[in-house]
C-alpha cells in the first residue's frame, strides 16, 4: 500500500482519499487555498476541492481571498481529504460547524466550480444560483476564470522570453 501512494505522488494520479484532517487555519493564500495546523502541529497546505478561485492579481482575487479568510481564518476546521494535487497539496472538502465552505465560496460568487475536475452537482447549483442573481465575480459583464486568467498569464511570460528575431 505504501508503494502505490509513493507512486501516485510521483506520476501524479489522483490519490486514494484518506482521513479526514482537523486543525486550525493558520493562513489563506488565495480563495481556495489554506494552511490548517493539525493537532500534531504537522502544517496541511490545502487546496479546495472542486473551485477554482480567482488568482492574485485579477479581478476579484483579493475579495475571494479575503472572504475565505472571514469564514476560516483562526477557526477549527474538518477537511475531508480527498487525496493530493499534482503539486503534493491536500485536495479536501472543508467543513466547519457543518458549513460547507467550498460550496459557500461558490454560492458567494468568489469562485467557480471546477468543472474540469469535479462534477459535483451541489457546486454546480451553487454557480448557477450565484449567476442568475449576480453575486460576487458575476457581477462582472465577462468574468475570466481563472484557468483562463492563468494560461493567458504563462502565454505573456513566455512572449517576454523569446529573443526578437534580428
Amino acid at each position: 500500500m505504501r508503494l502505490l501512494a509513493v507512486l501516485i505522488a510521483f506520476v501524479g494520479l489522483p490519490a486514494i482519499a484518506a482521513d479526514p484532517i482537523t486543525g486550525r487555519v493558520v493562513s489563506v493564500h488565495d480563495g481556495d487555498t489554506v494552511r490548517v495546523l493539525d493537532a500534531a502541529n504537522v502544517q496541511h497546505k490545502v487546496r479546495l476541492n472542486g473551485i477554482d478561485a480567482p488568482e492574485r492579481g485579477q479581478p476579484f482575487g483579493t475579495a475571494s481571498r479575503d472572504r475565505l479568510a472571514a469564514i476560516v481564518m483562526g477557526k477549527t476546521v474538518t477537511v475531508e481529504n480527498e487525496g493530493r494535487d499534482k503539486y503534493g497539496r491536500t485536495l479536501g472538502r472543508i467543513k466547519i460547524e457543518g458549513q460547507d465552505v467550498n460550496r459557500q465560496m461558490v454560492a458567494d460568487g468568489l469562485a467557480w466550480h471546477y468543472v474540469k475536475f469535479n462534477n459535483d452537482p451541489r457546486l454546480a447549483a451553487a454557480e448557477r444560483q450565484a449567476r442568475v442573481t449576480g453575486k460576487g465575480l458575476w457581477a462582472d459583464k465577462a468574468p475570466v476564470p481563472p484557468w483562463e486568467w492563468r494560461a493567458s498569464e504563462r502565454d505573456q511570460k513566455a512572449t517576454k522570453r523569446v529573443p526578437a528575431r534580428r
